[in-house]
């Protein structure tokens, strides 16, 4: 039964590793008396929370890419703007947001160099090609990552679901054995107390 279970974790995973939930057809490739009932419940459960632990990750991370994205491009939109600037062209006035309510207004000259944050309190100069190159890869690579991140949490959806279904399979083949066994019992325990009619 482990080993049922062990193959199926290593062997199947979606591509970026998380594996596939077993698909419990039969309770009893998994179950074989009522011993084993609460055990195969308890690591169904954990299953189930690793899932949902993956799942919240997953929605954190893509929030982050979907917040970052629009930063992105606006910053790869402005960058394609300069560089279509020839150098002869007069300096534009642009207002800047300095903080999330302080704003300032600047001159900009035609340039053929800009600077990008590049994050951890770090700016680094490049010139217009090679930032737009980045950018893009940037965005790119943001894209692909939150198209991931939605395939994957739509993967650990279907992962619970089929953990879930699994879980209430168990439950409900104990339950079954339970009754199974009362209706063996029950039937020589009454003759016994019962015992013959007077007559």
């Amino acid at each position: 039964m482990t080993d049922i279970k062990g193959r199926k974790d290593v062997t199947a995973t979606n591509p970026r590793g998380i594996p596939y939930a077993p698909f419990v057809d039969k309770v009893e490739d998994y179950v074989s008396s009522r011993v084993e009932v609460e055990t195969t419940l308890k690591s169904f459960q954990e299953m189930i929370s690793k899932y949902q632990f993956m799942e919240v990750n997953q929605q954190r991370r893509a929030a982050g890419l979907k917040d970052k994205m629009p930063d992105i491009q606006k910053t790869l939109d402005m960058v394609r703007f300069l560089k279509t600037r020839k150098p002869d062209s007069d300096s534009i006035e642009a207002t800047f947001e300095l903080n999330d309510t302080l704003y300032a207004k600047a001159h900009i000259p035609p340039t053929q160099e800009v600077y990008l944050w590049l994050g951890a309190n770090v700016m680094l100069s490049y010139p217009i090609d090679e930032a737009e190159e980045l950018l893009q890869s940037k965005l790119s690579a943001a894209k692909q990552s939150l198209s991931n991140c939605e395939e994957d949490l739509d993967f650990l959806r279907e992962q619970i679901t089929t953990m879930e279904v699994a879980t209430a399979r168990v439950y409900n083949w104990d339950i079954t054995m339970k009754r199974k066994e009362k209706a063996e019992e029950g039937p020589s325990g009454k003759t016994d107390k019962k015992g013959p009619p007077n007559g």
